[in-house]
């Protein structure tokens, strides 16, 4: 029999990496059937949303909370994506209020796991995965933070990667005419703001203007809604400043276009080589790493703890943060060293089948086909 699900989480037309990943997850695990419903979270109420959203739950209001626990106990399993700015109440808080309203196995995906919490945070985190049935993480590295830094129960914690789209038999490669081949691409893409370090791959291209071919660099995204109620285009402003400072303005170009899933899938398949130059030293997981890789394409990151687990069999190179330097010799070597961009790619060949949805989907059935399971075992109602 069929599974329905209940999904609580930011969702299109909200621009987050966790709206994305919801919609993909959505729409793999549930495979189009009727039958499962998104509760929305939102900051203030709103009519509408995107497919299958069946309700919203608005930030620090407790009749929306109310409301999003009867909704989500309609379904066999809930599926809530935890962040914890995207809830009402300090630290995000308000999930708990949910979350302990529910009569049905949930799962709970942890994008953020922080190696120093506050208190409160720590807190917070804890009472989630107490109350959760399951807890999803998306790194080994996130499961070791879990264990090493929190009071977690170790079997509710599963490690399922965050998932890319692939190609499938009728995937045309041939780049769009935007990108049209002048030399080689090195590409960065998602939503724009500070802490991306683009500003770090803009300075190593004056490193790389006496490359044949002169190499071009392509930012996609559009600026991170927050970031654009906040500061408006400053960022990006600034980063078209800093080029044309460094003398490389010829060689970047900005496409704030947006992209659906097979666009964006196109973009990264033209890339001779993609750069995550990102200031973070906490990120452990990235979604835009995952698809980078299953793409095939050689990654230059900084050593972020995501890159350092996924690029450690050699598909692709790390660097250290801030360094402009360091980043235009890992690029130079992608570039022109003979036979490295095809190793690169076929070490990520090795690792790309574990990254495609499908696959990610089926992980995410197996863990809520074992807790309906063991509800049946135990007698509890499922």
């Amino acid at each position: 029999m069929p599974v329905s699900y209940g999904f609580l989480s930011t969702f299109p037309p909200t621009q987050c990496g966790i709206a994305t990943f919801s919609q993909a997850l959505f729409q793999y695990l549930t495979s189009g059937a009727d039958g499962s419903g998104i509760v929305r979270v939102v900051d203030a109420s709103e009519a509408g949303g995107g497919e299958g959203v069946v309700g919203h739950l608005v930030a620090g209001s407790r009749l929306s909370m109310l409301a999003t626990a009867a909704e989500l106990n309609r379904y066999d399993v809930a599926v809530i994506q935890h962040e914890y700015g995207i809830y009402g109440g300090r630290d995000g808080e308000q999930v708990l209020d949910v979350l302990t309203r529910l009569h049905i196995p949930s799962i709970v995906v942890l994008h953020t796991v922080l190696s120093s919490p506050t208190p409160h945070q720590r807190s917070i985190l804890e009472r989630i995965a107490d109350v959760a049935d399951s807890v999803v993480v998306m790194s080994r590295t996130a499961a070791s933070r879990l264990f090493d830094g929190y009071l977690i129960e170790s079997s509710k914690v599963t490690v399922i990667a965050h998932g890319a789209h692939t190609r499938t038999p009728s995937f045309d490669p041939r780049p769009e005419p935007s990108v049209a081949p002048r030399g080689p691409m090195i590409l960065s893409w998602g939503l724009l703001g500070p802490g991306k370090g683009l500003e770090w791959a803009i300075d190593a291209l004056a490193h790389l203007r006496d490359l044949t071919p002169v190499p071009r660099y392509l930012i996609a995204g559009q600026t991170h809604p927050k970031v654009l109620e906040r500061d408006g285009e400053a960022y990006r402003e600034s980063l078209m400043q800093r080029a044309a400072d460094r003398g490389v303005a010829g060689m970047v170009r900005f496409d704030p276009a947006y992209r659906d899933s097979s666009s964006l899938l196109r973009l990264v398949h033209s890339a001779d080589v993609v750069v995550m130059p990102y200031d973070s030293s906490e990120q452990a997981t990235s979604g835009v790493l995952i698809e980078a890789v299953a793409a095939l394409r050689p990654v230059v990151a900084t050593r972020f703890p995501h890159a350092r687990e996924l690029l450690g069999n050699g598909s692709g190179l790390l660097v250290d943060h801030r360094d402009p330097v360091g980043i235009a010799d890992a690029l130079r070597r992608v570039l022109a060293e003979p036979g490295l961009a095809a190793r690169m790619s076929a070490s990520a060949a090795r690792i790309a089948p574990g990254l495609a949805w499908t696959g990610v989907a089926e992980r995410y059935r197996t863990v809520a086909s074992d807790l309906l399971a063991a509800r049946v075992e135990t007698g509890v109602p499922a």
